[in-house]
């Protein structure tokens, strides 16, 4: 039976990293992007060249309308969802707490967490049992700044982290006798272009030190996680996490 997969943010970074693995495990791949079209046509590209199938739509997770249009086409286009990656995410550049306005947080949460929660939302309504769906699992992509605070950077990015952890718990067992397992993946140092998002493209040579393996993490390491979270090999792991983080 044809697997379908949806990644939100699927164009760069650990969201393409998720893309092309999720291909070479026999997924047909939705990916969606917010402006970068380049990066996503690319990782479709790169998934039919390798023969797979794959298709990337525009969408802002953080508008309630994209999200359902994003779902009914891929629903039009695709057929029915078996798995969700939340990855779509966004951060401003480093500032204290003191100096953050209602504009800043409010956009990034609304991307973030408000974002996550509607695409689950359109995931369960798809994949549960009560709903005549066969099951399926999400996975969200989580960062161990929700669990170390990032202080003097990015504190509201890492409250949305945390607040997607909550997501994750609550979800998982809400749905649990409904066939869908939802788990999360905590990412630590990863060499993405996020960091340059926030002001400091050079981030993670910075701060590598501090980390027991003393290295920054690749995508790859990620979506190894994630796929896995989604694999028949995690089939009694729900509501867990993963820390992809070399000790951090």
């Amino acid at each position: 039976m044809e697997k379908i997969i949806l990644i939100t943010g699927g164009g760069r970074g650990i969201g393409a990293a998720c893309a092309l693995l999720a291909a070479r495990q026999g997924y047909t791949v939705c990916i969606s992007y917010i402006a970068d079209e380049a990066a996503a046509t690319q990782v479709v590209a790169d998934i039919e060249r390798g023969g797979g199938k794959a298709l990337a739509i525009q969408a802002d997770v953080s508008d309630e309308v994209d999200v359902e249009r994003l779902f009914a086409q891929m629903d039009k286009q695709l057929g029915r969802l078996h798995a969700l990656i939340n990855n779509a995410g966004i951060l401003f550049p480093q500032m204290r707490v003191e100096r953050m306005d209602a504009v800043r947080i409010n956009r990034l949460l609304a991307t973030n967490v408000t974002g996550s929660f509607l695409c689950a939302r359109e995931a369960v309504r798809r994949m549960s049992t009560r709903h005549g769906g066969p099951g399926g699992g999400i996975v969200n992509i989580s960062s161990r700044a929700a669990v170390l605070g990032s202080p003097g950077e990015y504190v509201d990015y890492a409250a949305s982290k945390a607040a997607l952890d909550a997501l994750t718990i609550g979800l998982s067992k809400e749905v649990a006798n409904e066939k869908i397992r939802v788990n999360g993946v905590r990412p630590g140092l990863i060499h993405t272009a996020i960091h340059a998002s926030g002001g400091e493209p050079g981030r993670v040579s910075r701060l590598q030190s501090s980390v027991p393996m003393a290295r920054g993490g690749e995508p790859l390491e990620v979506a190894n996680a994630a796929l896995w979270l989604l694999s028949d090999e995690a089939s009694y792991t729900t509501g867990s996490f993963i820390d992809v983080s070399g000790g951090r």
